[in-house]
């Protein structure tokens, strides 16, 4: 139980990613049967970002969802865009793909933002490992991320 509703699981959940379901109403994703939709943080912090949303009154308001929003923290993102980042111990330093500027993502900063937004399920910063990764690579992220 979340604070917008139920989610039944296993359940499909439409993405969002900026706060929009593309070709679909929100009458139309009930009519599916749509319980419970996910939005991308890190789309959302860059474009439209926080102040915007805080004044519409949270992500529900701003996107006329009344159910329940699960939010992820653009961990894979900022993954994708390997070349624009730097992980550091202290989080994720990267250059928007938008406008070139300079954001600085931590744990504790993401779970702001996505209390910001009200998200009811939140997925925190995570950090993606390149496909193949040794054992010694998992290890020291496993112990630079839980230090």
């Amino acid at each position: 139980m979340t604070a917008h509703g139920e989610v039944p699981t296993p359940c499909f959940m439409p993405v969002g990613t900026q706060a929009t379901v593309k070709t679909l109403s929100n009458e139309e994703l009930k009519l599916a049967g749509t319980k419970l939709l996910m939005a991308n943080s890190y789309h959302l912090y860059l474009r439209p970002g926080a102040q915007l949303i805080k004044k519409a009154g949270g992500l529900h308001k701003f996107m006329a969802w009344d159910g329940p929003i699960m939010t992820d923290s653009g961990g894979y993102q900022v993954f994708s865009l390997s070349v624009l980042r730097k992980v550091r111990k202290e989080g994720v330093e990267f250059k928007s793909h938008i406008d070139g500027s300079r954001h600085v993502l931590t744990p504790e900063s993401v779970i702001e933002f996505q209390n910001i937004l009200g998200s009811d399920i939140m997925m925190p910063l995570d950090e993606c490992l390149h496909y193949p990764v040794n054992r010694n690579t998992v290890e020291e992220s496993l112990a630079t991320t839980y230090e």
